[in-house]
């Protein structure tokens, strides 16, 4: 067994290779050298390395093309990647090609030490978790995740293969299609499922206080703050940490994130001690942020930062297969819950569920069945059940027939069919816009613009 762990120091820069050496040797490691990545890919092949510090520019074949040769030989090793030409578009394809992560020439000598000692911590904790990596890998567990599409299918598998990374991911998707859950997939199929998932709408939080949440602040800091609080940051370490409506942050907090997604340390709030820290950001957003960004709301190299891995949740309406699925699944959860024993829908019910255009998603489809659960006394629920859905051939009593189905995919515009939906389940509500907007799985705020947008108030 090796009493020290071995680095390979790849450079054809013969003085900055030789400093290296003597630099890293004087922190407790062996070291052995090369000077250009096609030796690296050589000597990765003949002998075992603990981690690889790699630069970029090199004569023969450059940083990046070894990088994904190592990674091909053996994915374990963790690769280090140096550049004098720090531009995102290089620490992004290192980053995605697998690297640790990346430093910039000239060398923060603080920060090389720091970085090496947590890639090696990072490997010492992905061999301890091998077993439970590999039952994952067989036995993947979903987290309640609905859905035979072939576009859920796509994404889970994508789920499982980023999962037991380090990598930041970016999920997006319309609201209600479940980001948040695929976040959670994410981060207990990962080698830190015994860590923290800790959650933060920064959506739902003012600007004022979103920097104390993510960081924490000190007794005094401000008024009010009658003692410390640590952050969501602090209390995620060693786990994941999933920022929901990331596109809602301020430019100001954007930087700030920033930082601490290249830095790996904050401050508290009035305080002045850095605090290192060791979380995943799992990051979502139901917005386009590359068009945020032409617009100078959202900060690129931000964007570039969380989005190593994308991943887009694709709308209900857009995998009408899953509906039954989901339907029946939220059914019986809500069936067990009000102690109903309601066994499933009618044919026709159903054939209403998936015609519906959900612009609510699976939100909406969820609190749909819930309502109706709740308030039927029926073995199967019927197309009448969901009068929020119910067409023109509904009955004079407000009541639809057995057999009347809204044709939503006929030949009107979806904006007309749309505010068919919104209107009928506003009447449904008798006029109140908070339940009309929880039927519809929308925020009442959403639900006054649709309303506005349509003359219905001011």
């Amino acid at each position: 067994m090796k009493d020290k762990s071995t680095i390979l120091v790849v450079d054809d820069d013969n003085a900055h290779r030789i400093m290296l050496r003597t630099l890293i040797g004087g922190w407790g490691y062996e070291v052995s050298e090369a000077d250009d990545g096609a030796a690296a890919i050589d000597l990765v092949k003949e002998q075992s390395y603990d981690l690889v510090l790699m630069d970029v520019r090199m004569v023969q074949v450059s940083g990046l093309e070894a990088l994904a040769q190592i990674k091909l030989h053996n994915p374990a090793i963790p690769v280090i990647i140096m550049t004098a030409y720090s531009s995102v578009d290089t620490a992004v394809k290192a980053l995605k090609q697998g690297a640790h992560d990346y430093l910039t020439k000239p060398l923060d000598f603080d920060k090389l030490r720091i970085t090496i000692e947590r890639a090696m911590e990072h490997t010492r904790l992905k061999v301890e978790n091998r077993l439970l990596r590999e039952s994952l890998g067989k036995h993947f567990d979903r987290q309640n995740i609905i859905g035979q599409s072939p576009a859920m299918i796509n994404l889970l598998e994508t789920v499982a293969q980023v999962a037991p990374s380090e990598a930041t991911v970016l999920i997006t998707g319309e609201s209600g299609t479940g980001k948040e859950l695929i976040a959670g997939a994410i981060h207990y199929n990962s080698s830190r499922i015994e860590g923290p998932f800790v959650k933060l709408n920064c959506a739902a939080i003012t600007e004022t206080l979103l920097e104390s949440e993510l960081f924490g602040h000190e007794k005094g800091a401000f008024t009010g703050a009658d003692r410390r609080k640590e952050g969501r940051f602090y209390q995620a370490h060693g786990g994941s940490l999933f920022l929901d409506e990331v596109s809602e942050m301020s430019l100001i907090m954007q930087v700030k994130l920033l930082r601490v997604l290249q830095e790996r340390e904050f401050t508290r709030v009035g305080g002045e001690r850095t605090i290192q820290v060791d979380v995943r950001v799992i990051a979502a957003t139901n917005k386009n942020l590359t068009v945020l960004i032409s617009k100078g709301k959202f900060r690129e190299d931000l964007y570039y930062r969380l989005n190593v891995v994308d991943m887009e949740i694709p709308p209900l309406r857009k995998r009408q297969e899953d509906i039954p699925l989901l339907a029946q699944h939220f059914l019986e959860m809500f069936a067990a819950k009000n102690h109903k024993k309601i066994k499933g829908f009618t044919p026709q019910a159903l054939d209403l569920l998936i015609r519906h255009g959900w612009p609510g998603n699976v939100r909406e489809l969820m609190n749909a069945v819930e309502r109706t659960v709740v308030l039927s006394r029926s073995d199967y629920l019927a197309e009448k059940d969901f009068p929020m859905f119910a067409g023109p051939a509904a009955k004079d009593d407000g009541v639809a027939s057995d057999t009347t189905i809204i044709d939503i995919n006929g030949h009107k515009p979806l904006e007309e069919v749309e505010k068919a939906t919104i209107l009928k389940t506003l009447a449904a509500a008798g006029g109140n816009k908070s339940e009309a907007a929880r039927r519809l799985g929308i925020t009442r705020k959403t639900l006054h613009k649709k309303l506005k947008s349509y003359g219905v108030m001011k």
